[in-house]
């Protein structure tokens, strides 16, 4: 039988159970990739020349794209929230289908979309069963100012120069039928979720995003709304921030609950401290995976913290709202021999994927400079080596993206490459592992997360420990005039339960055909 038909039969076998409210949506077919994306959905009506604009100033431009989008020069909260796409595509890039999650959720009354154009939102992850993907928004209709900056209900900043009214922010979960579930949360006061994930019993979402827009000493109630929160699916609106305390509460430097500010480098065995950064903003975290039962999340870019990979917990261990407060956060041992706060040459990592316990690759961003990227050792893929003790940079995969070269989309300005910010991979069964990741990019354009990007794949040698001449990213999708791709994700599958109970259906199928065969 046909591999789609039987994934379909498996994605529709058992209705699953929803939590909270769901709506009916086309299957997803496991094995495909699911891209998120936005469509910039505001008229020239949006924003009037003039305007007194949320987060301060007047607006220098009309609400029509892409020049809406140099209103983030009097105002650098500056956003207007669009729709939520899921589109699913073949691994070779063709389009299966496409839901409109926003539309979707409107449906049941409920409103969630993303900022367009942040764009360190719309991460969308694969829970570790494969079951369900989570991805994170806003509770906010369409054509809404400066929510990605606004305040959350209950964590109100006075300082906060958005002056909009509180916004929750959402943690949107689907699973392989299409249902949707929608978790109103209070973090990220100020600021925006980046991504979440759900663990493998269903139990908790691990969820990473900065908090802060106040001009002020960040409040306790802020610092401890930002980095790694779990919250409950379906559940209240607070949710537990994850680390141990680091600093006092009220100091404006090194008040965070995360990693400490003393680490070990591996190759010189010899303890050094990097300097307290503004309270809070150590925590901006951005990318997140679960291998092994254990969390890991990334910092990059902005002003504040280092731009590493780090492991939440010990080994094999998942906080819980009980263990949040112990958890120790610590930067991967190998990744701390390369620790850059914002040099232009430091790595500035976003998604990270284990191809295995000895292999893992790092999305890289740049540093949002034109013309840094085509020099940077890091921008691209990075693939990194663990030897047992310590993780190795092998080499940065860059052949094929571009780096610095210009393209257009319609009339959109130029735009052009500075690396990848989500990825998602695959095992091969020939010694190769796929990649998939969405471009990170540069542009004239008054907010560069507004420019048109792209989907594209690498395969490599998984077990190549140097740099291959042969191997190139190819473009698989670039987004539309008007349009963004933010996440990258496999489709989800059944329950693993599912199969079992899979296997007892066919087993009965294959008792009636042969008793009809006996029988005749």
């Amino acid at each position: 039988m046909h591999f789609r038909l039987i994934a379909l039969m498996l994605a529709g076998f058992v209705s699953p159970v929803v939590v909270g409210q769901a709506v009916a949506a086309e299957m997803f077919v496991p094995g495909d990739l699911i891209v998120t994306r936005s469509v910039y959905m505001g008229t020239a009506a949006t924003v009037t020349v003039g305007q007194a604009l949320p987060g301060g100033g007047t607006a220098v431009a009309d609400g029509t794209y892409p020049n809406v989008f140099n209103n983030a020069i009097p105002d650098p909260s500056f956003g207007v929230t669009s729709p939520i796409f899921l589109d699913q595509l073949t691994t070779s890039g063709a389009l299966v289908s496409s839901l409109n999650v926003t539309a979707a959720a409107a449906a049941q009354g409920i409103n969630v979309t993303t900022s367009f154009s942040s764009k360190s939102e719309l991460a969308i992850n694969l829970s570790p069963n494969s079951s369900a993907l989570t991805f994170m928004g806003y509770v906010s209709p369409i054509n809404m100012l400066d929510v990605s900056n606004s305040n959350t209900l209950g964590h109100v900043d006075p300082t906060n120069p958005v002056a909009s009214l509180p916004f929750q922010r959402a943690v949107v979960q689907i699973d392989a039928t299409g249902r949707l579930l929608v978790t109103a949360v209070n973090a990220y006061s100020g600021n925006n979720g980046r991504a979440s994930i759900l663990d493998s019993g269903a139990n908790q979402y691990f969820l990473v995003g900065n908090a802060g827009n106040g001009s002020g000493t960040q409040p306790t109630f802020i610092v401890n709304n930002t980095g790694v929160q779990v919250a409950a699916p379906g559940g209240g609106a607070e949710t537990t921030v994850v680390g141990k305390q680091q600093g006092s509460p009220g100091q404006a430097n090194g008040f965070q609950f995360g990693f400490t500010i003393t680490q070990t480098n591996p190759l010189t065995n010899q303890p050094y401290a990097t300097a307290p950064d503004k309270s809070g903003k150590d925590d901006n975290s951005r990318g997140e995976t679960i291998f092994n039962n254990t969390l890991y999340v990334t910092k990059g870019r902005g002003s504040n913290g280092i731009n590493t990979v780090y492991q939440i917990g010990s080994a094999g261990t998942l906080p819980t709202t009980t263990t949040a407060g112990s958890t120790p956060i610590t930067v991967l041992p190998g990744f701390n021999t390369i620790l850059a706060r914002t040099a232009t040459a430091g790595p500035n990592p976003f998604g990270l994927w284990f191809a295995n316990d000895h292999t893992l690759y790092v999305a890289d961003e740049s540093d949002g400079m034109a013309g840094d990227a085509a020099t940077s050792a890091f921008a691209g893929l990075e693939k990194w080596i663990f030897d047992g003790s310590i993780w190795h940079l092998a080499y940065t995969l860059q052949n094929g993206l571009d780096l610095g070269v210009d393209y257009t989309v319609g009339s959109y300005f130029p735009i052009a490459t500075n690396g990848l910010r989500n990825i998602a991979g695959r095992i091969n069964g020939d010694g190769t592992v796929t990649i998939f990741g969405i471009t990170s990019t540069v542009s004239a354009s008054g907010d560069q997360g507004a420019d048109p990007n792209r989907l594209v794949a690498i395969t490599n040698l998984l077990a190549a420990t140097n740099l291959p001449g042969s191997e190139s990213f190819t473009t698989l999708e670039t987004a539309g005039f008007g349009e963004v791709l933010r996440g990258v994700s496999f489709a989800p599958g059944p329950e693993p339960s599912t199969f079992a109970l899979l296997g007892v259906g066919l087993a009965g199928v294959a008792l009636i055909l042969w008793m009809r065969r006996s029988s005749a």
